[in-house]
């Protein structure tokens, strides 16, 4: 699934924010907020809406929308731009294949150095005691 696809399906609205710009802050509406309404999604199979629904439900409200925002920038393109890149890394990362651990043992030097150590630890704690006179 290439996110690129996905953008005709974004909309974007504007906002006054905060951050740099000083009086221009109060003025021009630079805050940009991305929804990508995930249920009426054409692109999307119906496998990988639920995989959105599970991996983004923080990010998703009720009605299944996504909702991602960026304000740091100056302008609007700047915002828009960055939120974009954010929501493609998103779902990038929500569709990636989680490889499984293979079980390893833990090698001969490996458990022979824990044993060392703990001997060692053992002696260090040991040598705290109160001695006793008797």
């Amino acid at each position: 699934m290439d996110p690129t696809q996905l953008y005709p399906e974004l909309q974007f609205q504007f906002a006054r924010s905060g951050g740099k710009g000083g009086q221009n802050v109060n003025k021009v509406a630079t805050k940009a907020e991305l929804y990508f309404d995930i249920p009426n999604s054409a692109v999307l199979t119906a496998e990988q809406k639920a995989v959105l629904r599970e991996k983004l439900a923080n990010r998703i409200t009720s009605e299944g929308v996504l909702v991602l925002y960026h304000q740091t920038e100056r302008t609007q393109l700047g915002n828009r731009d960055k939120v974009t890149e954010k929501f493609v890394q998103l779902i990038r990362k929500a569709f990636e294949k989680i490889k499984p651990r293979k079980a390893t043992r833990p090698t001969k030097a490996s458990q022979e150095e824990r044993k060392v150590e703990k001997q060692r630890r053992g002696s260090v704690k040991a040598g705290r005691r109160k001695v006793d006179v008797d």
